[in-house]
């Protein structure tokens, strides 16, 4: 966990009450299963989301819900909310209803508990909302530089963040502080991004992706689980890009992870190949997004993992 994080968490002590609770969707994925380890340091209870229902006595609570709808009884009495379950992007070809289920269970799903929210009196509403969000609300914007005041962009992801944080903004219509975390693509061995791409770079088989030059904006686990504990503890509002302060480009990612797995990387992908294969999703791997953490970088939040190589070498080393 970084520095920053510990100091969040001294704070989050002083003020912890003994009835406190969060609610947490997504506990069980790659970003849940790592923060509610730490959550249970500044939390007396941990309501996670899940759709099998589970114990509901002890510190971690297991409420049942559909992925949408999380019922008024998780979020009453509770002090923060972390919104962070979504289909998975790349989980194959964008038809009509694999985009219905990435919409649904984004954007329907955050109107649901802002929904479930208000409908509480206010007294049991949380007063917080911590909810996900991607890099992918820039669209593609070359070599531009987007902080958190940068307009959205263009394409399917784009319009669907878009209107996922204007689900989240009504939040703040019930007295909520409502923080939107714009993440970029989260390393970690234990799944998403860096798992795929293990296994054909440890065969040699790996290499960059297009003309490779596109920015890459990528954060290590740990620190965006120090971003969502800071995102709780501190009176921060609105978007924050979680994403580390190294910019890097495809070709640099290409290299140091061959340079850390000890393999070769000569077999680029042409991007023509990668629209044929994945048609309008090719754009996320195509386009560039040259994203600045502002916000983190004005409050001197500390990375554990500011740079692309210790990030690696730290997973994959």
């Amino acid at each position: 966990m970084s520095e920053r994080g510990d100091e969040a968490g001294q704070a989050g002590e002083e003020r912890r009450s003994p009835a406190r609770a969060v609610v947490v969707s997504g506990a069980t994925g790659l970003v849940g299963s790592r923060l509610v380890p730490e959550l249970r340091e500044r939390f007396e209870t941990i309501r996670t989301l899940s759709r099998r229902p589970g114990d509901r006595s002890g510190p971690v609570e297991r409420h049942q819900w559909d992925g949408i709808d999380p019922g008024p009884t998780p979020l009453e009495g509770a002090d923060a909310v972390v919104h962070l379950s979504g289909e998975p992007i790349f989980g194959g070809p964008l038809t009509r209803a694999r985009r219905e289920r990435i919409r649904e269970s984004r954007v329907d799903s955050t109107r649901a508990i802002v929904g479930r929210i208000g409908s509480l009196e206010a007294e049991a509403r949380p007063r917080t909302l911590v909810c996900a969000s991607a890099v992918g609300y820039y669209g593609d914007r070359g070599e531009t530089p987007l902080d958190e005041e940068a307009t959205p962009g263009d394409g399917f992801l784009a319009d669907v963040c878009r209107e996922w944080e204007a689900a989240a903004v009504e939040a703040e219509t019930h007295g909520v502080r409502v923080v939107r975390l714009r993440i970029g693509v989260v390393l970690s061995q234990e799944g998403g991004a860096l798992a795929l791409m293990r296994l054909p770079f440890s065969l040699g088989l790996g290499g960059r992706l297009g003309s490779g030059r596109q920015l890459f904006p990528w954060i290590h686990l740990d620190d965006l689980v120090g971003v969502i504990l800071w995102a709780l503890d501190q009176p921060v509002q609105g978007p924050v890009n979680a994403v580390a302060p190294e910019p890097v480009r495809n070709e640099q990612l290409t290299r140091e992870l061959g340079r850390v797995l000890g393999r070769p990387t000569v077999l680029p992908v042409p991007g023509l190949v990668l629209r044929v294969l994945l048609g309008e999703l090719a754009n996320e791997l195509l386009g560039s997004r040259r994203v600045v953490p502002k916000r983190l970088e004005e409050a001197d939040f500390r990375f554990q993992h500011p740079t692309l190589a210790d990030a690696l070498e730290t997973e994959l080393g």
